[in-house]
């Protein structure tokens, strides 16, 4: 087990360069995070200037990534992600162990309420959407697809979380700075979040108002069972700020089932 002096440990936690960063390794990843945000392939030139690296440089690192399979060259000598990006995102939804039920589950509440349902966990402070069920009663999120991650300070699924993570936990989660607002209502700091969920406890079902997306509501709750790192949360969303009243019977109930399968 990893010892929590360890200052690698706390850089992590925090979010701060590590004290051992390799450039080589940040600027490849730089690259790759460019050319996946762009809605175009992209020359070595665009990227070098976007990622502030020099020509030489670039060049390098495009045709080592090439090579690994991660950037594919097109006949017009843009570049755009290559098929091992796939691969390395299918590993890692693998790699979190999902209930073995959870696709069923989450298409039965979809379909029973007509609103699309989440099932999300925390990986070294960040929210990670594991699945999705899309229902007709939802607004389609493009912030909240499978595999990206979401805010947790601003979204029911990752408030469902924090309640299960000891308060020294939480800060690391949430940090120091400002967080990032989504809409006037999204809460400011971590005093905020912890003023939210002040009195809450474990496994109580948790809301969001608007505080993700404008006219939005979400509702979550966390599934039982296992370690507060391996702990999943499991919620949905409805358009308008108001939560149905049936929305915790449902939620305990596909939590339960989440937990036994």
């Amino acid at each position: 087990m990893a010892n929590p002096a360890d200052p690698a440990d706390a850089e992590e936690m925090t979010g701060e360069e590590p004290s051992d960063l390799i450039r080589s390794v940040s600027r490849a990843l730089r690259v790759l995070e460019q050319v996946a945000q762009s809605d175009r392939p992209l020359t070595v030139k665009v990227i070098a200037r976007r990622c502030g690296l020099k020509l030489s440089t670039s060049y390098h690192l495009v045709r080592t990534l090439c090579y690994e399979g991660y950037l594919h060259r097109l006949p017009s000598g843009d570049y755009l992600l290559g098929s091992q990006v796939a691969e390395r995102f299918h590993e890692m939804l693998l790699a979190f162990q999902r209930p073995p039920r959870a696709g069923v589950v989450l298409r039965h509440v979809a379909d029973t309420t007509g609103h699309t349902v989440y099932l999300a966990r925390l990986a070294e402070g960040r929210l990670v959407i594991a699945e999705v069920a899309e229902g007709p009663r939802s607004p389609w999120l493009e912030d909240l697809q499978t595999g990206l991650e979401a805010a947790p300070h601003a979204t029911a699924l990752g408030k469902a979380l924090l309640l299960t993570l000891s308060p020294r936990a939480r800060g690391a989660v949430l940090g120091t700075s400002p967080l990032p607002r989504f809409t006037s209502a999204t809460p400011a700091t971590a005093e905020d979040v912890e003023a939210e969920l002040w009195g809450l406890r474990p496994g109580r079902i948790v809301e969001e108002h608007g505080q993700f997306r404008e006219e939005v509501a979400c509702a979550g709750v966390e599934v039982p069972g296992g370690t507060p790192e391996e702990r999943w949360s499991i919620g949905f969303s409805t358009l308008g700020l108001e939560i149905p009243p049936w929305a915790p019977s449902v939620l305990h109930g596909a939590a339960r089932d989440l937990a036994g399968s």
